[in-house]
């Protein structure tokens, strides 16, 4: 599995653009092939920082959603709104158990 992150900074007067930007794709980004779970998170601190966390089955299913109709609307839409240049992480886990805490 890949888990992809993009951390996107916007804009302080186009977060309410974006919000509405991701909720009418996120349903055609969730039913992508190979796609399996689709986060928005909001940075705790600074309100203009989101980032996107999605699994994918594979690299591949990543690539082919990046070449896809509804990546080549929803990102232009999404890439006009930024105040900052986005980063993005294509990592695997490698550890998913969470441990349990023992009081000491």
């Amino acid at each position: 599995m890949v888990v992809r992150i993009v951390k996107m900074t916007f804009k302080a007067d186009q977060i309410d653009q974006f919000k509405e930007t991701f909720e009418k794709f996120k349903i055609a980004i969730r039913n992508q092939p190979g796609c399996s779970h689709l986060k928005l998170i909001q940075d705790l601190h600074d309100p203009t920082v989101f980032c996107t966390y999605s699994h994918w089955e594979r690299e591949e299913d990543l690539n082919n959603y990046r070449c896809s109709a509804t990546f080549k609307e929803v990102w232009p839409l999404t890439k006009a709104l930024f105040s900052a240049k986005p980063e993005a992480w294509s990592s695997q886990i490698i550890d998913e158990q969470a441990e349990q805490i023992v009081p000491i």
